[in-house]
């Protein structure tokens, strides 16, 4: 559904217009926020309404906004040429600024093939020597990827090779000592064996 146009005049139905009043008020403001938020304005609204309520937003301090606004507006027509000649000069770094982007635009198209086909062999040439350069550079940091990664391998290595012959001096110091242990109860057992054989039977009765 098509909205039809409003006729700019002021609104006879007090409901209505109170109504209108809100609605345009809160997107005015909303608006501003916006502004002040995308474009890092300095943005300061001040609205009365019919019976005398304030409503007001303002990016900054309020009365900094209102103190700057009264010393641009005491400037006169000094005021506004300074403003053109800034305006003017944003409008050059822009067109500057675009034309830089548009032609490194260009030169990555051509980068990656695109386009070549209105190069000149001195443009052909200049590309060719640019891809060699980059090639260069991604072929170094990727030897330097692998060197790191090596000796990231190889100090991972060493501590496993520590860890092993820890290991390894752990277990014979633990063989060593089931040896000493087992020695040690044969020991015993022989001499538990020797009394025994003594002390078998009466006196009496052992064979001489």
């Amino acid at each position: 559904m098509v909205r039809g146009k409003i006729q700019m005049k002021r609104i006879e139905n007090a409901t209505s217009r109170q109504v209108t009043f809100s609605k345009r008020r809160n997107g005015l403001l909303k608006k501003a926020y916006e502004l002040s938020v995308l474009c890092d304005a300095e943005v300061a609204v001040i609205i009365f309404s019919q019976k005398g309520r304030l409503y007001e937003f303002s990016s900054t301090d309020m009365q900094k906004t209102i103190e700057r606004y009264h010393k641009h507006a005491k400037g006169g027509q000094t005021s506004n040429t300074e403003g053109e000649q800034n305006l003017q000069q944003l409008k050059g770094e822009s067109e500057i600024m675009s034309k830089k982007i548009e032609l490194i635009q260009l030169s990555q198209r051509k980068l990656l093939g695109y386009g070549l086909s209105s190069c000149t062999l001195d443009e052909l040439q200049e590309i060719d020597c640019q891809l060699e350069r980059s090639l260069r550079s991604i072929r170094a940091r990727k030897a330097e990827l692998f060197m790191e990664h090596i000796e990231h391998l190889k100090a991972k290595e060493r501590l496993l090779k520590e860890e092993k012959e820890r290991l390894c001096h752990q277990m014979s110091a633990q063989e060593k000592e089931v040896v000493t242990h087992g020695s040690q109860n044969s020991q015993i057992s022989s001499e538990i064996d020797v009394e025994t054989e003594l002390f078998i039977g009466l006196p009496e009765m052992r064979c001489s």
